[in-house]
């Protein structure tokens, strides 16, 4: 969605990035946000700018922006107030003309209620709510998305079964999409 948003806006020629915040440790987290100057710490050779200074005026897609740690949390809000990041090791700060987009699989608003995720950050950054309900609460999607997946994997496949369907569109899919797609590549596989 945050991709369809993205290609779909005026920012669509501009650069669209995204980060796992849930796939890195908070010091390098912090460092490919909002970069970092060199010999800031070890192994900082030279600078690098931040993925929000690299953005420019296109997208940043903050996915699994619950996991942040209460410190990068309050270091993302400043740079979301104030539009401006400074880098690690940096005395100047550099604008920011991304937009934002954040994604979490967990109900943000709760969390911030009690106490995992700030509350100020959550208004921060819930500007614009969009709710996607996960695949078992909106079946109609599940065959449209495996024939996407199937034509990813295998261009020209002459498609599922019609027992492949029955499967897959009574199947409850704990995994959401993810799952979807993995098993749509796990078929193609098992196929030949």
């Amino acid at each position: 969605l945050a991709r369809f948003i993205h290609r779909h806006s005026g920012r669509y020629g501009e650069p669209f990035l995204a980060i796992n915040c849930a796939a890195l440790p908070p010091t390098l987290l912090e460092s490919e946000l909002f970069g970092h100057k060199k010999g800031s710490f070890t192994g900082a050779d030279s600078d690098k700018k931040g993925l929000f200074v690299e953005a420019g005026q296109g997208t940043l897609f903050l996915d699994e922006v619950s996991e942040l740690s209460l410190e990068l949390q309050a270091k993302l809000l400043r740079a979301l107030q104030e539009r401006e990041v400074r880098p690690v090791g940096g005395v100047k700060s550099a604008p920011v003309q991304a937009r934002i987009i954040a994604a979490s699989n967990k109900d943000l608003r709760e969390s911030a209620a009690g106490g995992g995720f700030r509350e100020d950050l959550y208004y921060r950054l819930a500007v614009f709510p969009l709710l996607i309900m996960p695949l078992r609460q909106r079946r109609q999607d599940i065959l449209p998305l495996a024939r996407h997946f199937l034509d990813r994997f295998k261009p020209g496949h002459p498609g599922f079964s019609p027992e492949s369907v029955r499967r897959l569109e009574a199947y409850s899919l704990p995994g959401d999409v993810r799952e979807l797609e993995n098993w749509i590549e796990y078929s193609v596989i098992l196929a030949g």
